[in-house]
């Protein structure tokens, strides 16, 4: 069995590999120009899944499964992937500390002014008149309550927050005190303080949050984006924020990424503006490699259950 990468693997990971799995060989490449001239011998790509294209699936006809180090999926070429029945797993879950604690973080940051206060000490200003608020006591909703979401549901808890989960479902979420579908959104966001979404990227959720939407919310809310960029256009927002129907826009993730120099976004005063590196983490690796490895202990012993399959009714 080969298994290729297409991304550079930490090299303490690539000898737990080799030392842990002698019966496959490992072809280490660093990007996916490199591994191409593997692929035609390939069982196996190890991925961040944003390389894979047409043209590669059709270069490897032995090709069975494609593990994805990454929950987003949504550059993936499915059409081809799905006709030749690949199987495709993800390292969805591994971002929950990271992002919850993104979140918590640029809150409590905006907040408590933090942006201004910098500001302030640049220009060595005495600000004692800068007006804070208290994170805690708030009502968070939280678009998409899965792993990230419930564990930002646990931390919220720390700050006495009310939580609202929505899912697919609406089923009961761990941390939440209130569960509620996505097809009821609507229902809830007059209540929130604080949106976050968490959402994908699937036809169901492209650009889920509406004009509408913005004016069913507080004008003193905080929309937080750390899901996909596609929730919502970009346009819609910005006139969001210029009308005032919300306070401020903390955002991760952007329609077009890298978000251009010129793009509005970067100079509105009433927004936050992350380059997409909310689940960044050196434990980031170390946490995918493990699901890695419980689906390759599935995949060569031919028993147990894989973790993280690709469902493709849902898109994710």
């Amino acid at each position: 069995m080969l298994a290729v990468t297409t991304c550079k693997v930490q090299s303490r990971i690539q000898a737990e590999l080799v030392e842990k799995y002698p019966m496959v060989t490992f072809q280490f490449c660093e990007s996916m120009e490199e591994a191409e001239a593997y692929l035609s011998r390939a069982d196996l790509f190890i991925t961040y899944g944003e390389d894979v294209t047409p043209e590669h699936i059709k270069a490897a006809p032995l090709l069975k499964w494609i593990m994805v180090l990454s929950a987003g999926m949504d550059k993936m070429p499915f059409k081809e992937i799905e006709a030749r029945k690949i199987m495709v797993t993800n390292a969805r879950g591994i971002h929950a500390i990271p992002m919850a604690e993104y979140a918590i973080g640029m809150l409590l940051q905006t907040y408590r002014e933090s942006k201004t206060i910098i500001e302030y000490e640049k220009a060595h200003k005495w600000g004692k008149s800068l007006r804070m608020n208290e994170l805690t006591g708030r009502t968070m909703l939280i678009v998409g309550a899965g792993a990230i979401g419930q564990e930002l549901g646990r931390l919220a808890k720390a700050f006495r927050i009310k939580t609202i989960g929505i899912s697919r479902s609406g089923t009961k979420k761990e941390y939440m005190d209130v569960n509620g579908r996505v097809d009821d959104l609507d229902e809830y966001l007059s209540e929130a303080d604080i949106v976050v979404s968490i959402l994908p990227s699937t036809k169901e959720t492209r650009y889920l949050f509406t004009e509408s939407s913005f004016k069913k919310m507080k004008d003193d809310a905080i929309f937080l984006n750390m899901g996909r960029g596609d929730v919502v256009q970009d346009t819609v927002l910005m006139d969001a924020l210029h009308q005032r129907q919300i306070a401020y826009a903390i955002l991760d993730v952007f329609e077009q990424e890298p978000l251009p120099a010129a793009h509005p976004f970067w100079s509105m005063e009433r927004v936050t503006v992350t380059p997409h590196h909310s689940g960044v983490s050196p434990q980031y690796q170390p946490r995918a490699f493990e699901i890695f490895k419980h689906n390759l202990d599935v995949f060569l012993n031919e028993e147990g259950d894989y973790q993280n399959v690709y469902d493709w009714n849902r898109g994710y």
